[in-house]
């Protein structure tokens, strides 16, 4: 696997992630600046959780528009698997990828805690190192992690398989308790926990290792 992370001014789990794909894979990840135009020889692509452009406007629209963006639809829309984290995911929605939007958490507090997750759905690459119905536990960090979408759009998802990821106790007011979202070919998932921040037992736990390993061992 030759993994990319990109980087937006303000990511602030960017290295994370690329010790998480390193220990996963064995290799350095490239690290591609949300200014470039172009993308190095890449077949996995993560969108890294922080604050890009400090959260102007709304979490992830400005970064939506850098020019790396366009290489990374052109990507995902032929079939290059996409990660979007936290502030990946806002970025997701915003540009059309990932259906629906992130808004404000409903106690209109940032929340910070781990939280337990169930497995829906452990068919897609993303999740393919669980067992459907599995619990995880990964952190969360976001002020804006409450998942919306219309009813229609919500029955879709659930119909099609595309909730992978639901929460048990809801810190967010997210609809559905929905955590995690497929894309409709599977190869584009945005999710509002951190698994990067859960590799190790000096982390806190080793559910992040095994996502991320199930990733690498699902696309080899």
């Amino acid at each position: 696997m030759k993994p990319a992370v990109i980087v937006f001014p303000a990511s602030n789990c960017d290295r994370d992630v690329a010790v998480a794909l390193e220990q996963a894979t064995g290799a350095k990840p490239a690290m591609v600046w949300h200014g470039d135009a172009d993308l190095p020889d890449t077949d996995f692509i993560v969108l890294p959780g922080g604050f890009s452009y400090g959260d102007y406007l709304r979490c992830g629209a400005m970064a939506s528009k850098s020019p790396i963006m366009r290489a990374v639809m052109e990507k995902a829309k032929a079939g290059t698997p996409v990660l979007g984290i936290c502030n990946g995911f806002q970025i997701l929605c915003e540009t059309g990828l990932l259906p629906g939007a992130l808004l404000r958490n409903a106690n209109l507090h940032f929340v910070c805690r781990t939280v337990t997750l169930r497995v829906e759905n452990s068919q897609s690459i993303f999740t393919s190192g669980f067992e459907t119905g599995q619990f995880v536990d990964f952190p969360v960090a976001h002020h804006d992690g409450n998942y919306f979408a219309d009813d229609a759009t919500l029955d879709r998802l659930e119909g099609d398989g595309r909730v992978a990821l639901r929460y048990v106790d809801n810190p967010n007011g997210s609809a559905r308790n929905i955590a995690g979202v497929l894309n409709d070919a599977g190869n584009v998932f945005g999710l509002m926990p951190h698994p990067e921040r859960v590799i190790s037992p000096l982390l806190g736990g080793l559910d992040g290792a095994a996502f991320f390993k199930g990733v690498v061992d699902a696309a080899a």
